[in-house]
This record gives structure tokens, C-alpha cells and sequence, in this order.
């Protein structure tokens, strides 16, 4: 069906009138950012954004609601938040008493708009480490179950974009509730949307305007998202590359990237499928209240890898190999699945040195010509 330009107002209201909290691109401090909104005018509208090794710009003064990729914020960090408490305890007289967060077992249900595929492919690796195997993560599983997927097709792509190469992109096959595909531009705004689960076909049953979609509006659809894919100027060969990393495990490259690699962790910070965490204890000053808190951690930290008698992994070498390793070669051997990148080039962009994933995939992985 068609939406109308304007029918995203009704889209919102319609999912904030079933009690949803409804999370968004928004343009802020320099940035294209995933915040709550309380209507589509906070959408980052006419945003368009500009990347490269090392390198972000957001720049206003397009037309389009949607062109502007992707920015710093995962998605996960709403599902799987940067901290949170996991219970707390409180001295009374008549001993300690232990309490669960409020909102813990009904969590509030969300809706995320604009979902693009990579960071499709993203949730669903996420949701195969966090909620399968023996030891899920229940409050993870609690917010994800609670949560609407809208995805919006890429029809342009950023220089360090890689998803076309990774079959996550840029347009969505499978996992969201809705999605959208952005058509013309300007006041000829319109939106190609398509229900993908019963949830989304409530919802787009619910909306007011649609018209049927014409075979033009399904083909401009699907030119948009091959201009997307054929403007992406990095690849990487998913084939066989598990195999290929484990062969490069003494690759002497892997020195050549430790003397770069700051060790910041901002790569696994904006990477929507890391997850590691640590535990900490926090207490107030009197001693009467304690937390037992949850926050994000990082491969990079030598901390992480402590064990008795010091660090698994004391050298940057090791922790960038066991990053880059795990994400491109173990992954589905621990959570099944496909790999644990899908190529939305965060970590390129957000590398403060520029470490290109793909350049050190093709160093590692690829014979020299």
C-alpha cells in the first residue's frame, strides 16, 4: 500500500495511542541520533550524512525524511541499555530487603521507526545471543518481545557502508513488522509500506489514507534500493571467511593494526551487536543501600580479560583479534546464525584512527595478488 507523506503523523500517533514509546532518527549535537519522539517533525528530516574512515559529518538542508543512513546509536542500547540496575538492597531493622527495578517484569512497549535492514540483521544476531541457548537474558527478552519493528528501505548509502556485500541490505527481507520504502521527494512524498507480521498488519489496518501501490511505486521502490547498493564502494567476501580468519591467526598483519588501535573501544560501543557486560556494586555513603549494576564493557578494556594472575589478553594484538575473530569468524559457531557483522560501517566511521574493517579483512583473509 501507499502512505501518504503526511500519513507518518497518523503512524506515530497511532502507535504513541497504543501506549508505545516510539524511538527515532533525530538530528542532535552534530549528529543523526536514535532518541524518543513525540511526533514524526522530530524526525531528522533533510539530514543527509557524510562518513568515511575516521570521519562523520550530519548536514542539513535536504528534502528526504529518511537519507540520511545511519548515525553513532544502535539500536540495542533500548533493549539492552548502557546501564542499568538489576536489583537492589536495603538495610532495615530487621535485616537486608532485596528489590527488583519497577519496571522489570512489564517493561514498557516500544516501537522502533526506522529500523534500517543492516540493523535488521543486527537485532536478529542479537536476539540469537541474547535469548538463545541456556542462559538468556530475560529482561532483554521481556523488552524485545514488547517491541514494533518498523524498518525503512536505504535508497543512498555512505562511503562506509558494506551491507549489499554482507546480504544484510539495503533493503529488508525479512524481520520487521513494517517497512517502509521512501518515494519521491519534497511535497511528492509518499511511502511504500508493507506489513511483514500480524502486528504490523494491525497496524497498518488501523492507518487512514492508504491507497494500493502501483507496479511504478514497487519498481521506484526497488530502484532506490539498487542505487543504494550499487553506490557502495566497500566489500567484503562473507564465503568461507571463518575458516580463512582461523588460518590468519598468526598473520603478521595483525601487528601492523595494533600499532594503530588506540584500544578506545568506541568501535564495540557503536557496534549494534556487541554485547559484553560487567557487574559492579555501587553503595550510598551511609551504607544502608546498595545496587548491583549492569553496564556495557568492552574486548578492547585489558580489564575485561582479567583472571586470576593477570589478563588473558594483555597486548592490543590479541584484543583486536579477538574482536575482528569472534564478529567475522566464531560468531555462528557460538550462536548459530549468520556472522555478527552486517556491514553498517559504525565502526569505520567511528574509529578514531580510521581502521577500516574491510581493508584489514582483505589483508588477513585474501591471497596477495
Amino acid at each position: 500500500m501507499i502512505l501518504p507523506g503526511d500519513g507518518l503523523d497518523a503512524l506515530v500517533a497511532l502507535l504513541i495511542g497504543e501506549g508505545r514509546a516510539v524511538y527515532g532518527p533525530v538530528a542532535r549535537d552534530g549528529a543523526v541520533v536514535l532518541d524518543r519522539i513525540e511526533s514524526p517533525g522530530a524526525l531528522a528530516r533533510g539530514w543527509t550524512i557524510e562518513a568515511g574512515p575516521g570521519r562523520y559529518r550530519a548536514h542539513p538542508g535536504g528534502d528526504a525524511v529518511f537519507d540520511h543512513v545511519i548515525g553513532p546509536t544502535p539500536w540495542k542500547r533500548f533493549l539492552h541499555p548502557p546501564r542499568e540496575t538489576l536489583y537492589r538492597m536495603t538495610r532495615t531493622a530487621e535485616g537486608i530487603a532485596v528489590t527488583a527495578p519497577a519496571d522489570e517484569a512489564t517493561p514498557t512497549p516500544m516501537a522502533f521507526l526506522g529500523v534500517r535492514p543492516c540493523d535488521l540483521a543486527a537485532l536478529a544476531a542479537l536476539d540469537r545471543a541474547m535469548t538463545g541457548g541456556p542462559h538468556a537474558d530475560p529482561r532483554y527478552a521481556r523488552r524485545r518481545a514488547a517491541t514494533l519493528l518498523i524498518a525503512v528501505n536505504c535508497r543512498v548509502a555512505a562511503e562506509t557502508c558494506f551491507c549489499a556485500s554482507m546480504g544484510t541490505g539495503p533493503a529488508a527481507e525479512a524481520g520487521y513488522d513494517l517497512v517502509l520504502s521512501e518515494l519521491g521527494r519534497g511535497d511528492g512524498t509518499r511511502f511504500l509500506i508493507a506489513a511483514g507480521s500480524p502486528q504490523g498488519a494491525a497496524v497498518m489496518a488501523a492507518l487512514p489514507d492508504l491507497r494500493p501501490a502501483t507496479d511504478e511505486d514497487a519498481a521506484e521502490a526497488r530502484a532506490g534500493s539498487g542505487s543504494a547498493a550499487a553506490a557502495q564502494v566497500r566489500r567484503v567476501k562473507p564465503e568461507g571467511l571463518p575458516p580463512r580468519l582461523r588460518a590468519a591467526a598468526e598473520h603478521p598483519h595483525w601487528d601492523a593494526v595494533a600499532a594503530r588501535c588506540l584500544n578506545c573501544t568506541n568501535c564495540t560501543m557503536v557496534c549494534p551487536t556487541c554485547f559484553c557486560t560487567s557487574v559492579e556494586e555501587v553503595s550510598d555513603l551511609a551504607g544502608t543501600g546498595f545496587e548491583r549494576r549492569q553496564r556495557w564493557d568492552s574486548c578492547f578494556t585489558t580489564d575485561f580479560s582479567h583472571v586470576h594472575g593477570g589478563s588473558v589478553r594483555p597486548s592490543a594484538r590479541s584484543r583486536y583479534r579477538q574482536w575482528l575473530t569472534h564478529k567475522l569468524g566464531t560468531w555462528p559457531e557460538q550462536f548459530g546464525g549468520d556472522l555478527g557483522c552486517t556491514g553498517c560501517g559504525r565502526c569505520i566511521a567511528w574509529c578514531p584512527v580510521g581502521i577500516d574493517l574491510t581493508e584489514e579483512l582483505a589483508i588477513l583473509t585474501e591471497p596477495a595478488p
